[in-house]
């Protein structure tokens, strides 16, 4: 996803006269821009700093952009791992110029993955993908005058579905929905021998349900685009960054904010998106119907580098308990903990089960994102907030009110330990 980010009026470097109007330079285009963190707030702002010459970037679009010889506007939005400059040129087409940061991926397989995914998907399916105009996935290269990893595409035509969604009637959604999913199928009509990311170079079950699949990483409305006078017509998908060949399960629990309820008791959009999915995507659908269990090992087993290893310490214990209740043949491979080892570990789940809620509770109240994330407008304000929350958290857990026995939060150490944001 991505956000306007908010005006700066720093100057930045120019390598040459610059092919756009002076009114263009009201932005710092390496800085991040469009919010703060209330954890780590310098150093996420400063990972997603990105030195590269901007002049060399307009020229570049202009380069490919036969008949357009001038920019006449141009917007900067930035997202999670990518900072994007929406172009104007002076014969009204618009042209994107995306550039990663360094903590979008591995530097330069990431770039080069998501070019690749998107000729191959052009190759394959019918699946509106805007077109790559150029890119390049190093910096070092002589041809690379920009200095940074990027991707030059066009536009997506339409609108995206986000502005859409709320003034389209329930027929609409319903058709949407349809829709996105008949392209949805071309891709898991896809078939492939072997799990990863796709390169232009070859790199080097439990049946269906773990059968090579390649999806859209992040399906939402903001990264689908539909016609304006028909918001049921598909017009373009985005963001296929980090796009990979993943087991079929992996995705299966997606679901996408069309379908999510906003009001209590409306089900036509859920019910649409499982009707859409069990018919056009039923290789999708069918994991859902499976005892979850089965997949749990593999949802933290890539983040214990992050999260630490006893998330996936207790679903390996769990799936060694129910071993053959789950149909598994032989002897399990994980051998269960001793009750002391097991009285430790839970010890320890309890306070990561903690976290987790501590997070999202926090997130809510704040309204930010899960990673702290607040909008420019709303920093000083959240910043206060946050630090009264922790206040008065705090003074609850000194003087134990409302504290359960097995509340596994019982001292200020421990609540810092496990508080998700920065306090200061």
């Amino acid at each position: 996803m991505v956000s306007t980010s908010a005006s700066d009026e720093r100057p930045f470097p120019q390598s040459r006269d610059p092919i756009y109007p002076d009114k263009l330079i009201c932005f710092d285009p390496h800085s991040y821009s469009s919010g703060r963190w209330l954890r780590q707030d310098k150093s996420e702002r400063a990972a997603r700093y990105i030195k590269f010459d901007f002049n060399a970037l307009c020229q570049k679009v202009l380069d490919v952009s036969p008949g357009a010889d001038t920019i006449t506007n141009c917007k900067k939005l930035e997202g999670g791992f990518n900072r994007v400059f929406v172009f104007t040129l002076n014969d009204a087409r618009r042209v994107v110029a995306r550039l990663p940061f360094a903590l979008a991926g591995p530097a330069k397989l990431t770039t080069a993955s998501e070019v690749a995914t998107i000729k191959y998907l052009q190759s394959k399916t019918s699946i509106p993908i805007p077109a790559i105009l150029d890119w390049s996935n190093d910096p070092t290269n002589a041809n690379n005058t920009i200095g940074s990893e990027y991707i030059i595409m066009e536009h997506a035509t339409g609108v995206q579905l986000h502005q859409k969604w709320p003034e389209m009637a329930g027929d609409q959604r319903v058709k949407c929905i349809d829709a996105i999913y008949r392209k949805m199928k071309e891709l898991v009509d896809l078939r492939f021998q072997a799990f990863g990311s796709l390169y232009f170079a070859e790199p080097p079950g439990f049946g269906e349900a773990a059968i090579p699949l390649l999806f859209h990483p992040d399906l939402h409305k903001r990264n689908i685009f539909v016609s304006e006078g028909d918001p049921a017509t598909i017009t373009g998908i985005i963001d296929w960054q980090a796009t990979s060949i993943e087991p079929a399960f992996w995705y299966s629990d997606e679901i996408p904010d069309f379908a999510i309820p906003i009001e209590t008791g409306e089900t036509i959009y859920a019910e649409a998106f499982e009707v859409s999915s069990q018919f056009l995507t039923p290789i999708l659908a069918g994991p859902r119907l499976m005892d979850e269990s089965l997949f749990r090992p593999f949802r933290y087993s890539y983040r214990t580098w992050k999260d630490g290893a006893v998330a996936l310490r207790h679903d390996m214990i769990e799936t060694a308990r129910r071993w053959k209740e789950l149909g598994l043949v032989g002897q399990c491979p994980y051998p269960l903990p001793t009750p002391k080892d097991f009285a430790d570990h839970e010890k320890e789940y309890k306070l990561f089960e903690a976290a987790q809620v501590l997070r999202r509770d926090l997130s809510n109240l704040l309204n930010t994102a899960s990673d702290g994330w607040v909008p420019p407008e709303e920093w000083e304000a959240t910043e206060s907030a946050h630090k009264e929350i922790f206040m008065g958290m705090l003074q609850a857990v000194l003087t134990n009110q409302g504290l359960d026995e097995d509340e596994p939060v019982k001292d200020e150490e421990t609540l810092r330990s496990i508080w998700p944001f920065d306090i200061n």
